[in-house]
């Protein structure tokens, strides 16, 4: 057997594995990796600006391409940087693989320059932390880090590999080595047949969509089972687009922040839950004793430690979410034709109309709802949006429509600001034949604005949304309605007029295209302008002020979106 640099083993292994795009930032006790990866011919280094922006941008490529995302930084600090993306891709079941540089392995507890014990640091926020101390071990642990970031409920791994490991060899033979098996646990059929038996005996069912079934690409499966017995779609954040907006059976999206009315209408009006790949998270459920109320739960997800985590459930399923979908449809057709929609289920398109955020506001300044109705007409159901945290992304899930799974990248249970530009650049790299839209604030947009340089220097052409009202929106409403205000003695008011930071200048420094919107009539316009720029380009759409976003549907909270024909009650 040949024997090799085991850092060539291990892009070799990288190639393997379906990589070919890695995000990171070189540096001392890294660089004999980057030696083996300059002789890739089949992977792209993209450096970042901030090994933050690094692992939010792998996390971007892996969510679009539907592979296992990597990310490299050097020892120390480079480490603890990527602690935050770690975070977000263990809260939002997404694959991701961390590579870090170390000291020699002689330095190890003797406080070295930069040798800080990165495995304990990030195990918190991993599925499995390597510290690789012998050469002959790279490949194994290479190939066993895709495994464990794929199976079961995906996630991060972290490899931290001293520099006098990678620097030895080791024998390997790429023609006789391969991926790992991956195992999907399919569901028990004893347990499908009770869930179909308690679905038909239900008055009003409602099937709870999760982003474990876009993950596990069973949204088709979902879609027929619904048509098929005829029962509403409702959807988690994490799995808006995995039923067309339009379609006949969609409810919408049910939650305290990130809802549509008519979702949450739909689900309170429900006996029974069949939930598909979700956590049931606070910002979804709100009060559990509102949310449990009155009906029964079947809950399916992967990961065991999940069913009865937050309430108890009355059936629990462990499978994957494809299979146990493939399973419910088949179990379905045994036990009953074709159903037809009761009166409830036929009148959930005019509900949809009826309780829709009013958005045909022709105000100036700009109200938050005119732009997401400029958003929804102007970009074709192709478009991937990514949208972070804020009242920006509360905006965006409560008003934008997804017809597709997968075109809709959000930062869910973890929700770090500055997530979604290095993320919307990951994706475009991923997709490129995708217009890739990112939806921000002004302030949040600040946090990982550095990486505007990555997207300039590899000619990555996202198109960037600002949702600007120049008044850090989401803490200052918090503290409105929970704290009368400020209390605190901070003013929170960081731009005046919405012009403390000018983002056409800015985008201008990095070469990139930006232009400033203050009128409606003025958004489509620059939406297309900015396509047509073949750059980044930055869009800052300046609203109103105070505009305030809807939470829990209060009577407070939901004045800008009058006139309603009734108010939902809250979730919360």
């Amino acid at each position: 057997m040949p024997r090799i640099p085991c850092m060539e083993a291990a892009v070799q292994i990288l190639e393997d594995e379906g990589v070919d795009h890695v995000f990171g930032i070189p540096g001392s006790n890294v660089n004999a990796f980057y030696n083996a990866l300059a002789k890739s011919k089949k992977i792209r280094h993209i450096i970042a600006r901030h090994e933050e922006g690094a692992s939010h941008a792998a996390e971007g490529w892996a969510r679009a391409s539907g592979k296992v995302g990597v990310c490299v930084g050097t020892s120390g600090p480079a480490g603890t940087n990527f602690i935050t993306g770690l975070y977000n891709a263990q809260a939002d079941s997404i694959p991701l693989i961390a590579i870090t540089g170390q000291h020699i392995r002689a330095m190890q507890g003797k406080e070295g320059f930069q040798a800080m014990d990165i495995t304990e640091v990030a195990r918190p926020v991993c599925k499995k932390t390597f510290y690789v101390r012998e050469s002959a071990n790279v490949p194994w642990i290479f190939r066993e880090a895709f495994r464990i970031a794929r199976e079961g409920r995906p996630g991060p791994v972290l490899i931290d590999l001293p520099i006098d490991v990678q620097r030895g060899e080791v024998e390997y033979d790429a023609s006789i080595d391969a991926a790992l098996a991956i195992l999907k646990p399919a569901p028990e059929r004893r347990k499908i047949r009770k869930a179909i038996e308690m679905i038909l005996a239900a008055k009003r069912p409602v099937i709870l969509m999760g982003g474990g079934v876009i993950i596990a690409g069973g949204c088709e499966e979902l879609i027929q089972l619904a048509e098929h017995l005829q029962v509403p779609v409702v959807n988690t954040s994490m799995a808006k687009g995995g039923i067309p907006a339009n379609h006949p059976l969609y409810g919408g999206e049910v939650g305290v922040q990130c809802n549509t009315l008519a979702g949450n209408r739909v689900f309170l009006d429900s006996d029974l839950v069949l939930g598909v790949g979700c956590r049931f998270a606070d910002r979804h459920t709100g009060s559990l004793d509102v949310y449990t109320r009155g009906r029964q739960f079947i809950h399916i997800d992967i990961e065991p430690t999940q069913i009865s985590r937050i309430f108890p459930s009355d059936l629990g399923i462990v499978s994957d979410a494809r299979l146990a979908l493939q399973a419910l449809l088949e179990e379905a057709r045994a036990q009953t034709p074709p159903r037809s929609a009761d009166d409830y289920v036929q009148k959930i398109p005019q509900l949809r109309r009826e309780l829709a955020r009013r958005l045909d506001f022709d105000n100036v300044p700009i109200k938050p709802g005119r732009v997401f109705k400029e958003i929804n007409e102007f970009f074709d159901e192709d478009t991937i949006f990514v949208t972070c945290i804020g009242n920006n992304q509360i905006w965006s899930g409560q008003m934008q429509e997804i017809y597709k799974p997968g075109h809709y990248l959000l930062a869910g249970g973890a929700g770090p600001l500055g997530w979604d530009l290095p993320a919307a650049i990951g994706a475009k790299l991923a997709r490129p034949n995708n217009t890739v839209v990112n939806v921000t604030g002004d302030f949040g947009i600040q946090f990982c604005i550095e990486e505007l340089a990555m997207a300039a220097q590899y000619e990555v052409p996202v198109l960037v949304v600002i949702i600007n009202n120049g008044n850090m929106s989401l803490i200052r409403q918090n503290q409105k309605y929970a704290y009368n205000g400020l209390r605190y003695g901070i003013d929170l008011t960081y731009g005046e007029e919405n012009s403390y930071l000018d983002f056409v200048q800015l985008a201008r420094a990095y070469g990139l295209y930006g232009e400033r919107i203050t009128r409606p009539d003025e958004i489509k316009g620059a939406f297309r302008r900015g396509l047509d720029s073949g750059k980044t380009a930055l869009i800052d759409i300046i609203i109103e002020r105070d505009a305030d976003v809807s939470m829990g549907n209060s009577i407070d909270a939901i004045r800008e979106f009058e006139p309603l024909p009734q108010l939902v009650p809250a979730l919360s």
